[in-house]
């Protein structure tokens, strides 16, 4: 298989690299500043209540699910959901990962661009995530119109990873914003804030580039081929 080709890893090794330092720099973040408690000592679950609210978005519903940091914001059903330890905890960390989320919602009532193309183009990476690597893998080998086919649709999968960053960075802006001005969190608390959603942020970042990362050596392949 192709995917065995030396050069593969001339293309991968960087993006694998980054995304394991992002991993462990979003898990040892959280774990450091989930054991230091907020002075006001809210919890995740009432910060990202009061922040909605303070918006105007009544109607957004919070609510936990298990897991450990699954957390997100469902547009589809208006419903925030935390994992039991933003939900429950009164944390740094959790004030931090609560009130990001809540940024989401911000932006679903803002009808942030960004955020409206991702939704958008869901579907279209859901199919081409999986079905265009196999197009191309057979193309590469049958039919070089055919590869390109799954390339493209491949493609979709870095167009949602690039365009999820300023959607991810964009909500950890607003979380930081709030916690600030709201007093919720006093200004000496703000790098252990600033800690835990710069190293989530870290983690898109490495999604990117490993999205890009394997549209470039798919299209080394493919220009390869047609060189012979």
């Amino acid at each position: 298989m192709f995917f065995w080709n030396p050069i593969y890893f001339v293309f991968a090794l960087p993006a694998l690299l980054l995304g394991l330092w992002a991993q462990f720099k979003v898990q040892s973040s959280f774990s450091k500043y989930s054991r230091v408690r907020s002075t006001v000592g809210m919890s995740g679950a009432e910060i990202a209540r009061r922040m909605l609210d303070m918006s105007g978005l009544y109607n957004v519903k919070v609510e936990m699910v298990q897991g450990f940091l699954s957390d997100h914001y469902d547009p589809r059903s208006r419903t925030l959901r935390l994992s039991p330890d933003v939900y429950r905890g009164n944390s740094l960390a959790a004030a931090g990962v609560a009130a990001h989320e809540a940024g989401h919602a911000l932006q679903h009532q803002d009808a942030y661009l960004p955020m409206q193309i991702r939704s958008a183009i869901v579907p279209t990476v859901q199919f081409g995530s999986w079905l265009g690597p196999i197009i191309f893998m057979i193309g590469l080998f049958i039919n070089e119109q055919l590869a390109w086919i799954g390339l493209i649709l491949f493609a979709a999968t870095a167009v949602f990873a690039i365009i999820t960053l300023p959607v991810e960075f964009n909500a950890s802006s607003r979380a930081k914003a709030f916690l600030a001005d709201s007093g919720m969190i006093y200004q000496h608390e703000m790098g252990g804030v600033r800690s835990v959603l710069d190293a989530a942020a870290l983690t898109y970042v490495a999604a990117a580039v490993q999205a890009v990362s394997t549209i470039l050596y798919y299209l080394f392949l493919l220009t390869g081929r047609s060189r012979e």
